[in-house]
């Protein structure tokens, strides 16, 4: 058989390489999603590359993290292919299926119990995290939230976007440990300083400025204050409450056939809010990881139902000045760019 066009097929040394970049998939003309398999993958992967540079890491390290999500999930299968012993901190929200995928991949993991009264769920991990520091002498520690690593990671997805579709006006993405939207727009505005860079937070989240309380909606959020959070580069803020967001899930796959998490859903329902508004501008939202792990929740009915959030929520968000000023499952406040606190204080 003879090709009209040749085809050129690249071998991946691992499933890492295969897979730590995101599918570039446009929705609309003005309207694009940078959709991950698994995220945290790429960071993950970058921070052992840099450690073992510097010679952090090597023969006889055992590797400490806390995470209870995906880049517990993205490490384990990079220290499994190298042979790094792993040890994961995490708390209730591992559930069951994703605490066997991390054993099956010879990770231990360590469930913190109780929340700490101050910082909740992420104090009490920290805490135990440093008792196992002691425990373990030759030991490294990617620390997600504040390695520099994490955001400096992301200049290749920036060079992928560029040589794809090109710099977007405006990057929509989920904000957990802000390496992602952090680093992404730093890079991309190297090229051009004007991109516009929204950032997706829920409702009773630490990380810009709103007190911290239970959360249904997991994956993004933060119960304390991440450094790699850079406040300064976020445009607006959007608050999106849990019902939003596993309805946007539900239509991404509905719709788009795009079968993608709740972090996922709630990126999507804010960027295609935005590119409405903007239609002669151009939108990229970041999809951090697929459904499968939330096929007995969000994509159940009766989960959904027994939740009470079997409905589609608010179609538009309210606009607020301060993030503690109430209005709704969600809100948004154009943070221009501030730091937290000016922010906080406006």
């Amino acid at each position: 058989m003879t090709l009209a066009t040749p085809v050129s097929h690249a071998v991946s040394r691992s499933v890492v390489e295969a897979t730590e970049l995101p599918r570039i998939i446009r929705i609309r003309p003005n309207f694009h999603v940078a959709a991950f398999g698994l995220m945290k993958l790429l960071p993950a992967r970058f921070m052992l590359d840099r450690a073992e540079e510097r010679g952090d890491v090597g023969p006889g390290t055992t590797v400490l993290e806390t995470s209870s999500g995906t880049f517990g999930l993205g490490l384990a299968m990079v220290c499994r292919l190298r042979g790094y012993p792993l040890t994961i901190v995490g708390d209730p929200a591992i559930d069951a299926p994703l605490k066997r995928r991390l054993e099956h991949l010879g990770a231990r993991v360590e469930i913190c119990p109780k929340p700490s009264p101050v910082g909740g769920f992420q104090r009490a991990r920290l805490d135990r995290l440093e008792e196992l520091r002691a425990e373990y002498p030759n030991h490294w520690v990617p620390g997600q939230y504040s390695n520099p690593d994490n955001p400096a990671s992301y200049a290749l997805v920036a060079e992928q976007l560029a040589e794809t579709i090109g710099v977007p006006d405006c990057l929509v993405g989920a904000v957990g440990s802000g390496g992602s939207t952090s680093g992404t727009s730093s890079f991309l505005r190297m090229l051009a300083p004007e991109l516009n860079l929204i950032g997706v937070d829920t409702q009773r989240s630490a990380i810009f400025g709103q007190p911290d309380g239970p959360r249904v909606l997991r994956g993004l959020g933060n119960s304390l204050v991440p450094p790699n959070v850079a406040h300064e580069s976020y445009d607006q803020v959007h608050w999106i409450g849990a019902a939003e967001a596993f309805a946007a899930t539900r239509e991404l796959y509905a719709r788009h056939c795009l079968f993608m998490g709740p972090t996922s859903g709630a990126s999507f329902k804010v960027a295609d809010w935005w590119s409405r508004r903007n239609p002669d501008a151009t939108v990229v939202a970041l999809l951090p990881d697929e459904g499968y792990r939330y096929q007995d929740t969000v994509y159940s009915d009766e989960w959904l139902q027994a939740q009470g959030l079997a409905h589609p929520g608010a179609a538009e968000p309210y606009e607020v000045v301060a993030p503690t000023e109430p209005g709704g499952s969600w809100t948004w406040l154009n943070w221009g760019r501030r730091g937290l606190s000016p922010a906080a204080a406006a």
